[in-house]
């Protein structure tokens, strides 16, 4: 029995202690998003430097659908960090919309950088504004991902219903602009940081002339209905191939998260080694230049911080409010 017992206590350990402690190792997943998008290559890094930094750490990157999917992840209990959305983990937080009676207890680590909502098509579709995807072959993003809760907003707030005005695909963006290539999709809605490698690509194909749809506007009426988790934002001129004007868009914030779970210490040796090696997170992706102690504000996160991440940023004497 008391090697049971012992056997349950290194599994405990494991799940939600810290490396170090007693000689005790840990394998930690990091959730991120499909490989076209800014969450993978970041939480690539953010592996290295932590299983680096944190003596026996063994943490990885893990491809997932997305936001939501990184919450479900998270709400296993199992030795997970995640990126997110803020609006995902909200609804998870509450249990709410996907979430709808099953609220997942998580907590902020850090915010990240703003996820900007790309409506992207290209000349030749007919799509000038929002109201003309209206009766068109549309992506509202893969299924698991928070593009697809943030598209709904979106096309809810101009008026529409995004299965009964178009003819909607499940597409993560790296499927999407492939699909809108092979003019197979007339748009796709893609929520990401700047710049995502899958638009880039998309606006440097020959004989393809990349736009940007307008969606600012929208905003008062999401946040209204949603709360204040979104602001009127820009995607600036020249942030992708043959991209000739300013896109006025919608943004929200991204986040690392972990179960409340997540021991103090564990959860402290995490958001240490992520500013502690903050140089290296942007050199994987200059999205990481926003992961700064003056973005680590209560307005930012509309969740509560895990205890760890407090003690650190207590420690550094960031002001929270």
């Amino acid at each position: 029995m008391s090697r049971v017992l012992k056997a349950l206590l290194a599994a405990a350990a494991l799940a939600f202690g810290g490396p170090g402690v007693a000689g005790e190792s840990i394998n930690l997943s990091i959730a991120t998003g499909g490989t076209g998008g800014v969450y993978y290559p970041l939480g690539g890094g953010l592996a290295n430097i932590l299983s680096k930094a944190i003596p026996g750490m063994a943490a990885t990157a893990e491809v997932t659908g997305g936001s939501v999917d990184n919450m479900r992840l998270i709400g296993t209990g199992k030795p997970y960090i995640a990126f997110t959305q803020t609006d995902a983990a909200y609804d998870a937080l509450r249990g709410e919309d996907k979430f709808k009676g099953k609220p997942i207890p998580v907590r902020t680590l850090a915010v990240a950088y703003p996820n900007r909502m790309h409506v992207v098509t290209i000349e030749g579709t007919g799509i000038n504004k929002i109201d003309d995807i209206k009766g068109k072959r549309v992506s509202t993003g893969s299924p698991g991902s928070a593009t697809e809760v943030f598209a709904f907003r979106v096309i809810d707030a101009a008026g529409m219903h995004h299965d009964k005005d178009m003819r909607r695909e499940r597409l993560g963006v790296a499927e999407s602009v492939n699909a809108i290539k092979d003019r197979k999709i007339d748009a796709f809605f893609w929520v990401g940081g700047l710049p995502t490698a899958a638009v880039t690509d998309l606006g440097a194909s020959p004989g393809v002339k990349i736009k940007l749809i307008d969606i600012a506007h929208l905003v008062p009426a999401m946040v209204k209905k949603h709360g204040n988790i979104y602001i009127q934002d820009v995607i600036p001129k020249g942030t992708y191939p043959g991209q000739t004007t300013d896109n006025p868009q919608a943004t929200v914030q991204n986040l690392v998260v972990a179960h409340e779970n997540m021991s103090e210490q564990l959860a402290y040796n995490i958001t240490k080694a992520m500013f502690d090696h903050h140089k290296d997170l942007v050199a994987v992706h200059k999205e990481a230049t926003s992961i700064t102690f003056a973005n680590q504000k209560e307005a930012n996160s509309a969740l509560p911080w895990h205890p760890g991440a407090l003690k650190f940023y207590k420690e550094k004497g960031v002001k929270m409010k």
